[in-house]
This record gives structure tokens, C-alpha cells and sequence, in this order.
């Protein structure tokens, strides 16, 4: 189990002064910018204010277009963005499966646009040692609903993350009020009812739940899953390995807090990693995870699952409602699926989902923009203010949504968003381009919860009984730190990958698990550690 640090129980008035910003010699500090890059800005821009920028300005933006609501010109939301904010935005749309490439090559060739959603950390710090884009921490006097809610949430252990050696951070990350659980398991929930099962709470009750399966249909593996591909049990390890206090799967990292030690350890090396592994390598020996989970690609997976062939699977909420509801009950009319709340482990329970979103980079152009305030402005009230998210999620009162007496959103009977009016004409996402990825995330639980259907809303109520995971403390690398670990990460990688596949699927014996560690000692796992550790001290001791 982690622990909270001393920095990180700071209390919200100290959190205050450190939101305020911190300038630095060569980049000015917030309101100290000169009128040279005000054009456009209002003067008294505040928390619950309505931006309008007071001149017509023009920002350049980088926009990830979603194959599922690709990008209209005559959206609604370019028009009435426009009307209430002054601001039109000139989008460079680069396709979602080419997003990440093409942002590089742009930034790396000085031709990107002002404004860079869509980075999830720590994609950010390719672009740091060059100079490409704004430490947005120093200039958080300008977005005065990010503060608001950063200080109102107490962000600063998940805001401390982001920085880097310098105590700044260069995203600007989407912020939520609490935490939420999406990923976990989609289980058939009508063979529950047959076998006289409750749904499982732990990862023993987990494992009996697909020893019975197994018993009652010997000729299936009651589990096959999916996102196994490019990264090889993408949620299942990460989620088993949460329950043992370690990272796997999508979420894996080379280092993991030990506070019992009050340092970093090798994560792939730890004895909890090992456990992981043991108890899903008892699964796969017992044949009730299917072994070509870590293999094959998500179409055959959900295939085995919506044809009766399995019984559980990985999912979320979206997947739950596109992929597995509706083709299951096809093929098996009494069928029934639900999400169940992640199982817990030895740990106790526990969520360990962040309160931080994928967030923005803006161009370090923006700082000689003539609207660079007008643009910080404009960015703190679609992204941040209450009124702005509303907009980018929902739309248009009257027109695409209407709220009752209570506070309650409802579609337009003739606009359909996540299944809420099914067969309705119209599309909120695609139609108006409302909804979308790059402008809708974050914010306060009550809106994020807006969109569930009754079903999640009870899914979400069980999470968020659980306490949240202690965040880990900053450990930022120099950009030597940075140059020489990342000479060892992917050998290290690639070792942990492999030989955590080959101990899972039995073809390698966890009896060589000392061996194994000793091979990711040869590829430097000690050193790296040491390099953590360093950054961590020092940080700790240049920033509190």
C-alpha cells in the first residue's frame, strides 16, 4: 500500500499559492506579458463569467477526427461557439489513427497550431527540452475556472505529477471532480442466475465464479478476452495487477511506489508483479481463460463471447451498449450481460482510476500571439467553466437538450447520444458536434453522470464507496535522466512483455522467476531504479 506524502497533504490554502503560478526569468509571469498580447482580451475575466472575447479573433487547432463522428464544417457547435465566445477556431484535422505521428512532426517542424488537445501525459515531454511548447503552470492566472476547480477538488497530488524537473508542467490536463471506473469485466449475467451465483466481488470469488462456469460447460473457456493487441492483456493484467498493488497491461510502468520502503522499485521485478502473474497463469493452466486472449485481435474475441462460445470478457460502458448487448441477445434471446464493479484483491478495496484527462499543449507561438490572453481565456471557459462544458457536452438548450426543474438533462426526443433515445433521426455527435472527444471531458461528477443510464449510474455508486489509490509522488527526469533511461526502457520492456506472456501461458516455470529477475538486472532494471530514486529525492527536497 502507498502513502500520501507530506507535499501532497498540503492543505488548500498553500495549494492556492501554488496554483498562482511560478515565473521564471526567461518566461513572464501571468499579467506581467505587456499589452502587446491582449488584443481581444476581456478585461475582468472571472469564475462563472461568460467569455466573449471583445474583438473577433481566430485560433489555430489541432483536431483528432473520430472515424464514428468525422468533422462537419457546418456543425452547430462551430456557429454557436462562435456566438457566444467570438472565437472561430481553424482546425488542422489529422486523422485519429495518425494523430499522434502527425502532432510530432508538426510541433518538431515549428507548424504547429496554437492549440494541441488530445496529449495524454507524459506524451508532453518529447516537447519540453526543445523549447516547443508553453509551461502552462505559469500562467494559470489566466484560466481562473482551472484554478477554481483544481483548488475546490484538491488536485494538487494529481497536478504534481505532470511536473517536471523544473517544477513546471507543460499539459494542461482534463480535470474531474472524482475519479471514475469504466474498464472491468462484462459477465453473463443469466449463467450467474443459472448456477446460483452472485456476482463476484473478490478475485477468488472471480476465479470460483469461472471454475463453475467451466464445470457446468467443460467444453469452453468461460472467460476469452480481448485488448490483447498491440499490448498483450492490455485490461486484464492491468487490472489483476491493481489488486495486487503493481502496475500491468495498459497501465505498466517501469517503476512503482514502495512507501513501506519509502522508495521506487522495479516494477516487472516486484513480488506483486509475481502474484499477477500466478494467479492468471492458475487460470489459463485450469482452462478457464481462454489463451488466445493475449493474442488474438478484438473482432474474434467479442465474437467468441456474443455467440455463447464464452461468458466474460473485457469492457466498459460504450462496449457494453455497441458491441456485446444488442448481438448477444440475437443470437441467444434470453441472454443477459452487465458490467460488474472490479473485483478487489489482497490490497482491500480500492480505485485507481485518476481524476486527470488527456489534456492541451499550446505552442510556445501562442506567447507572441497578439491574442495569446483572449486565447488563455477562451480555453479556460470551453474547457474548464461550468457553462462551457455544459455547451461542449450537451449543446444547445432548447435545441439539442432541455433540464428540468432538478437540474436533470434530456436529449431532444429527436437526437440521439449513447443510446439514450435509440433510432432517433439525429445524431448529438454527429450531426451537431456536440459530445466529442476533443472538447467534452472532465468536470463535475453530476455532469459526467449526465449520459449514464440508470444500469452504470448503480456500476459508478459501488466505485465510488471504494477510497481512491494514493497517487504516487513526482520523480521528473532531467533531460539527461530522460536521455539515458530512455537507452534502457525498451529492452526492458520488451523483456517484462515476453517473459510475463511466456510465465502466464505455462511456457516458461515460475520457478526461474529469480533467474528472470536477475536478466532484467543485465538490462540495467537497478540502474534505472537508482535514476528514479535520484529524481525523486532531489524533487522532493528543490520543491517541498
Amino acid at each position: 500500500m502507498r502513502e500520501i506524502t507530506r507535499r501532497q497533504a498540503i492543505g488548500l490554502g498553500a495549494f492556492t499559492l501554488v496554483l498562482a503560478g511560478c515565473g521564471s526569468d526567461d518566461t513572464p509571469a501571468p499579467g506581467q506579458a505587456g499589452t502587446a498580447n491582449r488584443a481581444g482580451a476581456m478585461a475582468s475575466y472571472a469564475v462563472g463569467q461568460q467569455f466573449k472575447a471583445t474583438e473577433p479573433v481566430n485560433f489555430s487547432i489541432l483536431y483528432n477526427n473520430h472515424s464514428f463522428y468525422p468533422i462537419k464544417n457546418d456543425w452547430l457547435f462551430w456557429q454557436e461557439l462562435t456566438k457566444r465566445t467570438n472565437v472561430t477556431l481553424n482546425p488542422t484535422v489529422v486523422p485519429l489513427s495518425d494523430y499522434e505521428n502527425k502532432r510530432g512532426l508538426l510541433i518538431g517542424a515549428g507548424d504547429a497550431p496554437l492549440i494541441i488537445p488530445k496529449t495524454y501525459h507524459p506524451q508532453e515531454e518529447a516537447f519540453v527540452a526543445s523549447g516547443a511548447i508553453l509551461p502552462v503552470s505559469d500562467y494559470l492566472d489566466l484560466l481562473p475556472n482551472f484554478k477554481d476547480k483544481a483548488a475546490k477538488w484538491r488536485l494538487e497530488p494529481e497536478l504534481n505529477t505532470l511536473r517536471q524537473a523544473d517544477g513546471r508542467f507543460y499539459l494542461l490536463p482534463g480535470i474531474h471532480e472524482k475519479s471514475w471506473s469504466d474498464y472491468t469485466y462484462a459477465v453473463r449475467t443469466d449463467i450467474l442466475e443459472e448456477l446460483g451465483l452472485e456476482v463476484p466481488k473478490t478475485y477468488d470469488d472471480f476465479y470460483a465464479m469461472l471454475k463453475a462456469m467451466k464445470e457446468k460447460y467443460p467444453d469452453r473457456y468461460p472467460m476469452t478476452d480481448r485488448w490483447g493487441v498491440p499490448t498483450p492483456g492490455g485490461n486484464l493484467f492491468k487490472l489483476v495487477a491493481r489488486a495486487y498493488g503493481t502496475k500491468g497491461g495498459w497501465d505498466y510502468q517501469h517503476a512503482t511506489w514502495d512507501a513501506a520502503a519509502g522508495k521506487f522499485v522495479y516494477t516487472g521485478a516486484m513480488p506483486q508483479y509475481r502474484q499477477m502473474i500466478e494467479y492468471l497463469r492458475k487460470l489459463v493452466a485450469e482452462k478457464l481463460l481462454d489463451p488466445e486472449s493475449f493474442t488474438q485481435q478484438d473482432d474474434p474475441a467479442k465474437q467468441k463471447f456474443v455467440s455463447g462460445r464464452s461468458f466474460v470478457i473485457s469492457g466498459n460502458a460504450q462496449e457494453l451498449i455497441n458491441s456485446y448487448r444488442g448481438p448477444l441477445t440475437e443470437n441467444i434471446p434470453d441472454a443477459k450481460v452487465a458490467k460488474i464493479p472490479v473485483p478487489t484483491g489482497p490490497i482491500g478495496e480500492y480505485k485507481h482510476d485518476s481524476r486527470l484527462e488527456n489534456g492541451i499543449m499550446i505552442s510556445k507561438a501562442a506567447l507572441e500571439n497578439k491574442n495569446f490572453v483572449a486565447m488563455m481565456q477562451f480555453i479556460d471557459w470551453l474547457w474548464y467553466s461550468d457553462a462551457g462544458q455544459e455547451f461542449a457536452k450537451w449543446g444547445v438548450e432548447g435545441t439539442t437538450f432541455t433540464k428540468d426543474a432538478s437540474g436533470a438533462y434530456k436529449l431532444a426526443d429527436d437526437v440521439d447520444y449513447v443510446g439514450l433515445n435509440a433510432g432517433a433521426p439525429k445524431h448529438l455527435q454527429k450531426d451537431f458536434g456536440f459530445g466529442n472527444g476533443v472538447f467534452a471531458y472532465g468536470g463535475p461528477t453530476k455532469l459526467l453522470q449526465s449520459t449514464f443510464s440508470e444500469e452504470e449510474v448503480a456500476y459508478q455508486d459501488v466505485m465510488n464507496a471504494r477510497q481512491d489509490y494514493p497517487v504516487e509522488p513526482p520523480h521528473p527526469f532531467t533531460e539527461e535522466e530522460r536521455e539515458q533511461s530512455t537507452l534502457w526502457e525498451t529492452a526492458l520492456k520488451d523483456h517484462v512483455t515476453q517473459n510475463t506472456l511466456r510465465f502466464v501461458l505455462g511456457e516458461r516455470d515460475i520457478n526461474e522467476w529469480d533467474a528472470y529477475v536477475k536478466e532484467l538486472e543485465a538490462k540495467n532494471s537497478t540502474s534505472y531504479i537508482t535514476l528514479v530514486n535520484t529524481a525523486y529525492e532531489r524533487f522532493k527536497k528543490e520543491h517541498g
